[in-house]
């Protein structure tokens, strides 16, 4: 017993100075982060005077950055005469949320032996040995203000990340929630966007200083697990399942950005429809105008990102896939040069929305939705009494619903018009999205079977959709080139998407009954 209590003390001692970082960083331009310090809205808030600091600080790393693949980051900072060593880790189901760990240090170098590395599943022996990978300087203007019962840490950051001979400028506004309502963040960074132009910057400095220092651009991430408990509510469902859903959506907003591939505007997008098959779950028995207003939200943006995403399926995936065929006397060529116009411009479009206000706006308003439980208003009795109703209730009658819809729509399969076997493509989506929000509740073991052969019918439904996509981009590329190249390879594709259409429909039968034949792991 005594041998237990030494133990937990020693953890506890350990792990002093760990605490939870809760932030939202919004990107600008020089000339509006001065602007914002003089914001009515921060002067009139104040709680202290504006300081101003300079930072220096150094990231440290193993050879095969350990911590990076992590998701971590680990830091010493001077500021003045002090030392401070920073370990970052991310959050669980929070975007906006770190584990931090501080200690005071002696100099810029690291003291491994002021950080709990065996508590922290990191791979202590690897950490043992590090490494300086970049540097920062910052000037940070830094006020302490008050929204309602929050008190929020304002930093107005500008300088420069640095990593060997390469630099790159830093010029954006943090809002660190030092205690309250964490909607508070949200509802400062709305107030500050009504007057000047922000973007959600949803990488640290960490991950751009990585990305510096190794010369790559962020990549995309696919959803992670809602993080739905049995002994959850529906209230606090909803809240989880939106917070992954945000999450998401700010792990790809970089990447859609500034990536080099077409899995950025890809996963966003996946993210958008998740969350607007949420919102659609749970309106249905919590009509809530917020859900209603995120939802509506959340399609438009989804509808501006859908040409570029069309056009990197087309280029991608569809010329690709049909070359690697080998058709005799067809090169892909010329068509492949005639579509980039079109793509460069579909991506343009795509990343000006991105920055736009609007989107920030969407972004900050579903976070502070999630933050205020915003759904708790505008419904009656009945609707709050659903709120409090077991998570596993309300997602057997979820799925049902959805299961039986698609069952319906479903009947006489052969046989449907193309527009109703696209709905049934879209009820078929939908199910598997929530499927997977609400799998966590669940411990029978057919749930990847029932998945797998649910992914199987949406892929066979959307061949359709994919040449019907196809012919009107193939249609803009033929009314604008004349080569004669240009349009033999137009024909080639048109004539091997019908047989790809054909192949699609004798497959679609047997599909459909074996999808008939797996019992949801729900009932």
């Amino acid at each position: 017993m005594q041998g237990n209590e030494t133990r937990d003390q020693s953890v506890a001692a350990a792990t002093a100075g760990v605490d939870r970082e809760t932030e939202l960083k919004l990107l600008t331009d020089p000339a509006t982060l001065k602007q914002l310090m003089a914001n009515p809205v921060i002067v009139r808030n104040a709680r202290s005077k504006l300081v101003v600091r300079r930072l220096e600080a150094t990231y440290y790393d193993t050879s095969d950055c350990t911590l990076a693949r992590r998701g971590a980051s680990l830091r010493v900072r001077r500021s003045g005469k002090r030392f401070i060593q920073t370990m970052k880790l991310p959050g669980e189901h929070n975007p906006m949320q770190r584990r931090e760990i501080e200690a005071p240090v002696a100099d810029i170098l690291p003291q491994l032996g002021k950080l709990p590395l065996g508590e922290l599943d990191l791979g202590a022996e690897k950490l043992q040995s590090v490494s300086p990978v970049f540097s920062t300087k910052i000037r940070r203007h830094q006020q302490m203000i008050g929204i309602g019962d929050a008190a929020i840490e304002v930093a107005f950051d500008q300088g420069t990340l640095i990593a060997g001979e390469l630099a790159d400028p830093v010029c954006e506004l943090e809002l660190e929630l030092k205690s309250g309502d964490a909607g508070a963040l949200y509802e400062l960074g709305l107030s500050l966007l009504e007057r000047a132009p922000l973007r959600v910057g949803s990488e640290s400095k960490a991950e751009r200083g990585y990305g510096l220092a190794s010369g790559t651009r962020p990549t995309a991430k696919k959803a992670s697990d809602s993080g739905i408990a049995s002994d959850d509510i529906v209230d606090e469902a909803i809240a989880k399942i939106l917070t992954a859903c945000l999450q998401h959506l700010m792990a790809n907003l970089a990447a859609a950005e500034k990536g080099d591939g077409p899995d950025g505007i890809h996963q966003l997008r996946v993210a958008l429809r998740r969350l607007r098959s949420a919102v659609s779950a749970f309106k249905r028995e919590v009509p809530a105008s917020a859900l209603e207003m995120l939802g509506a939200d959340a399609k438009n943006l989804a509808a501006t990102l859908g040409p570029a995403r069309n056009w990197d399926v087309f280029a991608t995936s569809t010329i690709p896939d049909i070359e690697a065929a080998g058709l005799e006397s067809i090169d892909f060529t010329a068509l492949k040069s005639a579509l980039e116009p079109s793509r460069a411009s579909s991506y343009e479009a795509a990343r000006s929305q991105l920055a736009n206000v609007e989107s920030t706006r969407f972004v900050l308003s579903l976070g502070r939705a999630i933050a205020r439980r915003a759904w708790r208003n505008d419904v009656d009795v009945a609707s709050l009494a659903a709120l409090t109703q077991p998570s596993r209730d309300f997602a057997d009658r979820a799925l049902t619903r959805l299961h039986k819809k698609a069952l319906k729509q479903g009947r006489h399969l052969q046989h449907l018009e193309p527009e109703a076997r696209h709905e049934l493509r879209i009820t078929l989506k939908k199910l598997r999205y929530d499927a997977e929000f609400f799998r966590p509740l669940y411990s029978n073991k057919n749930a990847d079977d029932f998945l797998r052969q649910l992914s199987k019918m949406q892929e066979l439904l959307g061949v359709d959709n994919d040449v019907s996509t196809t012919q009107s981009l193939l249609r803009e590329i033929e009314g604008r080139s004349s080569e004669i190249a240009v349009h033999r390879a137009i024909g080639a594709i048109t004539g091997w998407q019908r047989r790809d259409r054909a192949e699609a429909a004798k497959r679609l039968k047997g599909t459909w009954r074996k999808f008939l034949g797996v019992t949801p792991f729900w009932q």
